[in-house]
């Protein structure tokens, strides 16, 4: 009895995500969120990996499942695009294309450098760890229906922050309301709908 208690404390233990991960994560987004509101502005934080940077904190302490899987589906995609158009000098895509230009202080590339190629692992991490919460598919799509509106309602064209008002540098001529129907579309279909399946698939709940 005292042994099966025993392995199965091991067992719980090795399920949970370390402590020094918890707080180094915990500190680089205490650096971060600070330096961003006073250089790029409040609602930069309104950018779908900004979100899923700050919630991964929550979701990392309470070692949520439901939260880590529903960032996951909101930019794990993304972000795996953006390293890869940073390795590439900004040939792919050009997503990461402001990483090699003098457009913000080094200081602000070099902490975006850092974000982006830290929060990937961290929720892959999760993913790995507790599993994938269908939920949240729906919970993602249902933000997504908030948060973009929002930005188009609050943020400046120049910014284009979640691409609202049109495909990196392009800027659309369709009507708002249609352009932002289609942006929204395009995320649940492209980004959402492929990221639910595949994580269904391959991380089955724990």
């Amino acid at each position: 009895m005292i042994g099966n208690k025993t392995r199965a404390d091991n067992d719980e233990q090795h399920q949970r995500i370390p402590l020094w991960l918890k707080v180094a994560y915990t500190l680089m987004v205490a650096v971060i969120i600070p330096v961003y509101w006073h250089t790029l502005g409040p609602t930069n934080f309104l950018w779908f990996s900004d979100i899923a940077l700050i919630l991964m904190v929550p979701a990392l302490w309470w070692e949520n499942r439901l939260l880590a899987s529903t960032m996951a589906v909101a930019v794990l995609l993304l972000e795996l695009s953006w390293i890869a158009d940073f390795l590439s000098g900004a040939q792919l895509t050009q997503v990461a294309l402001y990483m090699f230009t003098d457009e913000n202080h080094w200081f602000v590339r070099m902490l975006s450098g850092i974000f982006h190629l830290a929060l990937p692992p961290v929720i892959l991490l999760m993913l790995i760890k507790y599993g994938y919460d269908k939920r949240a598919y729906p919970l993602q799509i249902l933000i997504a229906l908030i948060i973009v509106p929002l930005t188009y309602l609050i943020t400046e064209p120049e910014k284009n922050i979640n691409w609202v008002y049109g495909l990196a540098e392009q800027r659309t001529d369709l009507p708002p309301l249609v352009y932002l129907s289609l942006l929204l579309a395009g995320f649940i279909l492209l980004i959402y709908t492929p990221s639910h399946f595949f994580f269904k698939r391959f991380f089955p709940p724990r």
